[in-house]
Formats: C-alpha cells, structure tokens, sequence
C-alpha cells in the first residue's frame, strides 16, 4: 500500500533502528561474523617485496579497489587463510596456473603479529 494512507515505520522506530547501528556493518572474511566497520581492518590487493601481488592491511581505508574486512587478530587471520577467503572476497584470479600462484598474505600476518605485540 502507497500513499498518504501508507502505514510505515513510525519515527521512533526508525531512531531505534539507527541506534543499534551506529555506523556501517561489514563482515569479517575470517569469521564470518558482522561487526561496525570501525572495529575491522581493512586489506586490499597490493604488492610484496618481490612484485607479488599479496593481501596488504589498509588501516586507513583510503587504497583504490576492492577491498575486504577482517577483525585484526591473529584467529581470524588465520581463519581467513586457512578458509582461503582473501582471493575470493578480493575477487582476486591467479594469472599462473601453478598451485603456488596465487595471493600471498604473509605482510599481512605480519602486519597483526606487530599489532598484537603492540596491545
């Protein structure tokens, strides 16, 4: 039903709505789970030290192209690597047809065990 008849979501239903999500929701390629995407670091597709392409973090959120979200703790890195989430989030397609072609994702580990021994 439209119009002026309409019945919808009254004001106080769409404040509480947008208080329970304060923000953008993303999803951790890891665990799988939803969570503001203030609490998820993001990564994208970069290059290792060798000209590889690699999973690389992007703390900032600024890098151009498909990015995706991982809570940054060693679990769900390793949940994510272990589940082989990054290229397929990242939408990512090996050129070499080797089984060692692919998205190398050790900056990354890095990249969180230097964050963790940080907290």
């Amino acid at each position: 039903m439209s119009g002026p008849g309409a019945v919808g979501l009254s004001s106080v239903a769409r404040e509480h709505i947008s208080s329970a999500c304060p923000g953008p929701v993303r999803t951790c390629v890891g665990c799988r789970t939803r969570a503001a995407k203030s609490e998820l670091l993001r990564v994208t597709v970069g290059t290792d030290a060798d000209g590889h392409p690699a999973v690389v973090p992007d703390p900032t959120a600024t890098a151009p192209g498909r990015g995706a979200h991982l809570h940054p703790t060693p679990e769900c890195y390793e949940l994510a690597v272990r589940r082989r989430a990054f290229a397929r989030a990242l939408r990512f397609q090996s050129s070499g047809a080797g089984a060692g072609a692919g998205l190398a994702s050790t900056s990354l580990g890095e990249y969180l065990s230097a964050r963790a021994e940080q907290t």
